[in-house]
């Protein structure tokens, strides 16, 4: 069977989207972009842990916090955590 690519990219769209907005709320940075780099966003290892546990939440999965380090942008995270967990 052939993947929907269709259902693929907007899986993938919809967890940049949930990411967006997890990092805003936590951050506080409601201008923050699909882009915006964690650290750079003043992001530590407490916010890190809140994000991890916001979209641990939302998966019904244990997320590792060393994922905000290693892919510190939404956009980073949301590929690995659709590829890893199959969200949104």
């Amino acid at each position: 069977m052939i993947p929907n690519t269709a259902t693929a990219t907007a899986t993938a769209t919809d967890t940049v989207a949930l990411l967006v907005g997890i990092f805003r709320d936590v951050l506080r940075l409601p201008e923050l972009t699909p882009d915006t780099d964690f650290y750079e966003a003043g992001g530590d290892s407490l916010t890190a842990f809140q994000i991890t546990g916001r979209l641990q939440e939302h998966l019904g999965a244990d997320v590792p916090v060393s994922l905000v380090f290693a892919y510190p942008t939404p956009r980073e995270l949301a590929a690995v955590v659709d590829a890893d967990y199959g969200a949104a």
